[in-house]
């Protein structure tokens, strides 16, 4: 497979400490940008029954995810944020408890931008069973919402899984362009793939976006804890969910992905050891479709994708939105541009 731009990696010793660091304040917003914000995994939960705290008898709380939409809100406008993405592993540990604090949060975006959630491996069982979810955003608490577009059905009995808003579809405008986005479950079965490409098609005028949750990361399954920091990154070719239905990330590429001219980005999560990643590889008819992998050790980071329509460029940007300041360093990447990159990204009509 060619590959256009870069995949940028880098491989450093094990790190103990899961701090993530910078000096750097955000830069201003250029004129006339909009804002896509990707939150990475959100799977650190605190108090009873938590693996962080298995000893306590507090109640369970998030302060990472609290900051984070905290921060989204109260910088919708000065940021200008049109659309928000989470890339999945909402939570930790797939109980009741931290769902009700997911929800918690998560909730005060309602009524302020537009947002998706993607359910991760840590969001469902093994075999796809993601009723908790369901139970907590369930599709009818979406549906008087003018940007949702739906979710995927089926009439099978295991309504839990993969039905009720576990892949949705949302609408969105902005700088003058329309915006279709997908949030696809982690390894999605043909079936879901069908629907999304169904949908891409019958929005073929808007532009796409797609989260899932596995996309790029470690290659294959790796047989040793080094081998989550060490192996070899690219596409992924091994699965957490569904079993022999489950799609790898190289299979979601091959079966949907770069078959859609509309599709130019893809969102992904998971991979915590790995950080930060980004491919830029040709769909079928040529154009390019970058893939982002975005998962900061649970940490209070945030991706601000700015859209700039006069330089027909995304400013990618990682923020710790609790010490203000942008992220140069993780335990694990090393290199400036996985955090602080630019993208090129038609927006403006050709010049005649």
């Amino acid at each position: 497979m060619r590959i256009l731009l870069c995949l940028f990696f880098c491989i450093p010793a094990f790190a103990a400490s899961k701090k993530l660091t910078g000096t750097q304040p955000l830069p201003p917003m250029p004129a006339a940008a909009f804002t896509v914000v990707i939150i990475p995994d959100t799977q650190a939960y605190t108090g009873k029954g938590c693996k962080a705290t298995p000893d306590s008898t507090d109640p369970v709380t998030n302060s990472n995810l609290e900051a984070q939409v905290k921060w989204i809100a109260a910088h919708r406008d000065d940021q200008n944020i049109v659309f928000v993405s989470h890339v999945g592993d909402i939570v930790d540990k797939n109980n009741a408890s931290e769902w009700a604090v997911a929800r918690q949060h998560i909730d005060t975006l309602r009524g302020v931008v537009p947002f998706s959630l993607t359910v991760g491996n840590h969001d469902m069982t093994a075999k796809g069973d993601a009723h908790l979810f369901q139970e907590h955003f369930p599709a009818a608490s979406f549906k008087d919402y003018p940007w949702y577009l739906g979710s995927y059905t089926h009439a099978r009995k295991d309504q839990n899984v993969s039905a009720n808003n576990v892949n949705s579809a949302q609408l969105f405008s902005a700088g003058g362009m329309d915006f279709i986005h997908l949030s696809l479950e982690c390894n999605a079965p043909d079936d879901v793939l069908a629907w999304a490409g169904d949908l891409l098609g019958k929005n073929a005028a808007r532009r796409a976006l797609i989260t899932t949750h596995m996309d790029l990361g470690i290659l294959d399954k790796p047989k040793t804890e080094e081998g989550f920091i060490h192996d070899p990154k690219g596409r992924m070719r091994w699965v957490k969910i569904h079993g022999a239905r489950g799609n790898t990330g190289e299979q979601m590429w091959d079966k949907l992905f770069r078959k859609h001219p509309n599709l130019r980005l893809i969102f992904c999560g998971d991979q915590s050891r790995v950080t930060a990643l980004k491919l830029t590889t040709p769909a079928d008819d040529g154009h390019p479709v970058t893939s982002m992998l975005t998962d900061y050790l649970s940490q209070p980071a945030l991706r601000l994708l700015r859209f700039v329509p006069a330089e027909n460029r995304i400013h990618a940007l990682t923020y710790d939105v609790v010490n203000n300041v942008l992220v140069s360093d993780t335990p694990y990447v090393h290199e400036l541009d996985q955090h602080q990159f630019t993208l090129d990204y038609p927006m403006q009509p050709a010049a005649k």
